[in-house]
């Protein structure tokens, strides 16, 4: 599995919108195809709500790919 650490500069961001920013969804439809066919793995569990709210810390899987949610350093 690789790793790949997303910074945000906010305190949350939509799994949807976290899967774009990610470049694992080219599209919002794209992303919203991927939650709702349970590809997407939040924090080691299945996640079917593409409004999920992630924070730093949280891990998304998706394929063979991990993505952790990083924040800003202050």
């Amino acid at each position: 599995m690789k790793t790949e650490v997303i910074t945000i500069h906010t305190e949350f961001i939509k799994l949807d919108s976290f899967l774009k920013f990610a470049g694992a969804a080219e599209t919002g439809g794209h992303a919203k195809e991927l939650v709702a066919s349970g590809e997407v793995l939040v924090n080691g569990e299945r996640c079917e709500m593409r409004g999920k709210k992630l924070r730093p810390g949280d891990r998304v899987t998706l394929g063979d790919t991990v993505y952790e949610v990083g924040a800003v350093a202050d």
